[in-house]
């Protein structure tokens, strides 16, 4: 697992700068249910490539929050409601690293600015962007009877892979997950 690799291989980079309104094929943007939460985004590519966006700005309660908006990402991408036990554990993995990347963020980098979840046929990859200056990483040795540090360690786990990217001359950072689809 990489905490220093900015993006996994065969990864697509960062989205152009200004892409929140609009999909990659230039379609506006079409909004999700939950009026007056956040400032949710959703936008698909022409490549089956589901983008959504959540901005904290003003909000509490940004960890339920966050989950709540990932279910409903994953109800309209098909993961929910699960078919089979291996779905239905797929899709809690995902709940729970948007939990522990949100969770962060609020405790480590003076909370999250942004949640981004995008799923293609494959993988799901969640992003919190925070203002924060720390580098996240697993409490090393990690000892399971003990209280607290186990978010990070509970992503390396789960996640196919996990990084941190840092824009060059901007604060903050952003954290980043991928996990699996289900099968």
């Amino acid at each position: 697992m990489s905490t220093t690799r900015p993006y996994p291989p065969g990864d697509r980079g960062p989205e152009p700068s200004g892409a929140s309104g609009a999909s990659e094929g230039g379609v506006a943007a079409t909004g999700t249910s939950g009026e007056g939460v956040g400032t949710p985004s959703g936008t698909a590519s022409p490549g089956g490539r589901q983008v959504r966006r959540l901005s904290f700005e003003g909000e509490s309660g940004v960890v339920p929050l966050a989950r709540d908006f990932t279910r409903q990402a994953l109800y309209a991408w098909g993961w929910l409601p699960a078919a089979s036990a291996d779905r239905r554990a797929a899709a809690e993995d995902v709940l729970l690293v948007v939990s522990e990347l949100v969770t962060n963020a609020c405790l480590h980098a003076e909370g999250p600015d942004q949640l981004r979840i995008t799923c293609d046929n494959k993988v799901i990859r969640v992003e919190v962007a925070d203002r924060g200056t720390g580098q996240p990483a697993p409490r090393t040795p990690h000892r399971a009877g003990r209280p607290g540090g186990h978010g990070m360690f509970i992503v390396q786990r789960l996640c196919l892979d996990w990084g941190v990217v840092r824009a060059p001359g901007a604060s903050g950072k952003t954290v980043w997950a991928e996990l699996g689809a289900p099968a």
